[in-house]
């Protein structure tokens, strides 16, 4: 039976928009609209780039410039919106340190959401979480590429990390191999590359390519704060989905978007891109001079990457459709 995935890059409810919950309430940073939208998925997943906490000392790393911390409410705010699963694997879940983080996994699961990517230790941190909609069982495995201080260890918090930049480690590829054979699809959300790029750089392309032939049937990636094009079953960067960030002039990262994707077996993939716009702490459906904007940039992103692929733009939504990743041997 098909199932649709809801797909959100980067969310930030730390700093300005922490203060904007505190005053106006869980239900204020997203547009109705936005949620009707994402309530069209059977699962949602984004990535929570901040902590859930009222504790914590910020992380002690020299020349680290920005920390993001949102109060408990937030998990009002996900719950909400419908969120049903969150990576936590970036550089910014340990923003104030160990406690909090704890308090975020504590949090997200007393509201309903599960999470992935970091966790009380490296095992706990890389261990993915499986979810069935429709009788359709999806297994999420949560990495990031950065930064090195925060990766979990033996009885120590953090993320999952993986260096990328020297090829996909050993143990990543294990686990996506063994996962694969547990679950009908199986997402891999990375954190990965560098901020305010337009593309995804040349060992992001490589190391999805080692992903998918690991048994990823999805890629959905994050970190560049700005959308990328698709190329065959991978997302290269949702963007940002909510923040209080400045606005690049030309690369517009107060332009985003959400996906909504179809999985129904051995089909193609049906993505519909849903174009969104980034207020000041607000996200809502974009306007039409915005939707143009938004629909040209990915049109032109992903041709970048695949010159064949065929983007439609059906009014309210972009569509795409591309094939679905070739069995993987001893995958279910």
């Amino acid at each position: 039976m098909a199932v649709t995935l809801g797909l959100a890059g980067d969310t930030m409810l730390g700093r300005e928009v922490a203060e904007h919950l505190r005053a106006k309430g869980p239900h204020s940073v997203f547009d109705p609209g936005v949620r009707d939208v994402a309530a069209e998925a059977d699962v949602v997943v984004l990535n929570l780039e901040c902590c859930l906490s009222d504790r914590g000392t910020q992380w002690p790393a020299p020349g680290k410039p920005f920390f993001f911390r949102a109060p408990p409410i937030a998990a009002e705010t996900l719950a909400w919106l419908g969120v049903d699963c969150v990576t936590l694997a970036n550089n910014h879940a340990l923003d104030f340190s160990e406690q909090a983080l704890l308090d975020t996994v504590s949090l997200l699961s007393k509201a309903g959401i599960a999470c992935v990517g970091a966790g009380s230790d490296v095992h706990a941190a890389r261990r993915p979480a499986v979810l069935t909609a429709r009788g359709t069982r999806l297994g999420i495995v949560g990495v990031t590429d950065h930064p090195l201080d925060f990766a979990a260890g033996e009885g120590r918090p953090g993320v999952a990390y993986a260096d990328l930049r020297d090829g996909v480690p050993p143990w990543l590829v294990a686990l996506v191999r063994d996962q694969r054979a547990e679950v009908d699809e199986l997402l891999v959300t990375p954190h990965w590359g560098p901020n305010m790029t337009s593309a995804p750089l040349p060992y992001l392309r490589s190391a999805a390519s080692v992903l998918l032939a690991a048994g990823a049937t999805l890629i959905a990636g994050h970190s560049a704060h700005v959308f990328h094009g698709v190329a065959d079953s991978v997302i290269f960067d949702l963007g940002d989905f909510v923040d209080d960030y400045r606005v690049d002039p030309y690369l517009r990262n107060d332009l985003g978007i959400f996906v909504l994707l179809t999985l129904d077996g051995p089909r193609p993939r049906v993505l519909r891109v849903v174009p969104l716009a980034l207020e000041y702490c607000f996200t809502r459906l974009a306007r039409p001079s915005e939707y143009t904007w938004v629909r040209d940039r990915f049109v032109a992103a992903c041709q970048a990457l695949d010159p064949d692929l065929e983007v439609s733009d059906e009014g309210d939504h972009l569509r795409v459709e591309v094939p679905r990743p070739g069995p993987v041997a001893g995958a279910a």
